[in-house]
């Protein structure tokens, strides 16, 4: 049931402090500054409901990430609505502006969820389970980088003396080993998350089931997905990921080539573009149509997003029908 919202409350929210403005329903502003903490946040939001109550009131914040999960614990856990967006989206709405501070930022929130209010899209904390997964994928993506920073140091074998080598090599050999050892660990981890919550588990099961989904690019489209609840159906979730095209065209003299947009998440992209490999090389009925398109004379890397596109509807396929991938170019053959 859709709110009659009568108070509009716009948070800026930086690491160490909370820019507010409360816009009511005759128009009058209020600004403010608390601490980013517990105490003064917990403070604010008994004020609000005291003077406001908790059914007409709308908080709108940017998604800052990790500095504003206090705000949303507080918010949720006292039964208030609040509406988190992306900061990119609040920034193109503004229009022409000049300047910037945090009060100002705070009041566009605050007119962005009144203006926007028709595409609103209340906000929930994930569970648990969630946020300690997107965690160590998080630490797991470090380990990865760190080690391919660190390999870096065998391309000096081509050209320097092994007796000068000779203590860099060693020392470098022993922190990769160290970081191996934690990549096995993180894997571990992760895999318990996965192993100890029936959704993951099962979700997990299905989606590998897909040639060219590994454990890793699954565990991966769960943890983005929030377990397939996050997107209504496969499009919305192949632009989010930065593979969907989109033309580029207006009236009689503007024909740009059809292109997908660089707003992606590229930690998907790069996640389903390995996977399309995968499934190119081991999948023959995405190896045919690979080769019959390049054949007809398109460009390989077209190819290989609408594979990329392919991958991403057969997974919300097989969650969608809670069943396993049946490849019908097999059972054909």
């Amino acid at each position: 049931m859709k709110k009659n919202y009568q108070t509009f409350i716009g948070i800026d929210v930086s690491k160490s402090k909370l820019d507010y403005c409360i816009i009511d329903n005759l128009g009058k502003l209020q600004f403010g500054i608390i601490a980013n903490t517990a105490k003064d946040i917990g403070k604010f939001i008994r004020a609000i409901k005291k003077k406001y109550g908790n059914e007409q009131v709308l908080f709108c914040l940017e998604n800052t990430g990790v500095y504003s999960m206090p705000l949303c614990y507080w918010l949720q856990n006292n039964g208030m609505d609040y509406w988190v967006v992306a900061a990119l989206e609040i920034k193109r709405s503004k229009g022409i502006t000049r300047g910037k501070n945090d009060k100002a930022d705070a009041k566009d929130i605050a007119n962005y969820a009144i203006t926007h209010l028709h595409q609103l899209k209340l906000s929930q904390i994930p569970e648990d389970d969630f946020i300690e997964l997107r965690l160590l994928l998080a630490e797991r993506e470090k380990i990865v980088k760190t080690i391919a920073v660190f390999s870096t140091t065998m391309e000096n074998k081509k050209f320097l003396s092994k007796e000068v080598l000779k203590a860099t090599l060693k020392h470098n050999a022993g922190t990769i080993t160290f970081l191996k050892k934690q990549l096995q660990a993180i894997d571990q981890l992760i895999d318990d998350v996965v192993q100890r919550n029936e959704i993951f588990r099962q979700q997990n099961d299905l989606l590998q089931s897909i040639p060219g989904i590994g454990n890793q690019t699954a565990v991966i489209l769960i943890a983005y997905t929030q377990a397939f609840t996050l997107f209504n159906n496969h499009r919305q979730f192949a632009c989010y990921a930065g593979v969907a095209p989109f033309a580029y065209s207006s009236g009689s003299s503007v024909r740009g080539r059809t292109k997908v947009s660089h707003l992606a998440n590229k930690k998907l992209k790069t996640t389903l573009n390995m996977a399309a490999l995968t499934a190119k090389k081991f999948d023959p009925q995405l190896k045919l149509y690979f080769d019959k398109k390049v054949a007809e004379g398109k460009n390989k890397m077209l190819v290989m997003n609408a594979i990329r596109c392919k991958l991403i509807s057969r997974a919300f396929a097989v969650i969608n029908r809670n069943s396993k991938f049946v490849n019908t170019f097999k059972a054909v053959a």
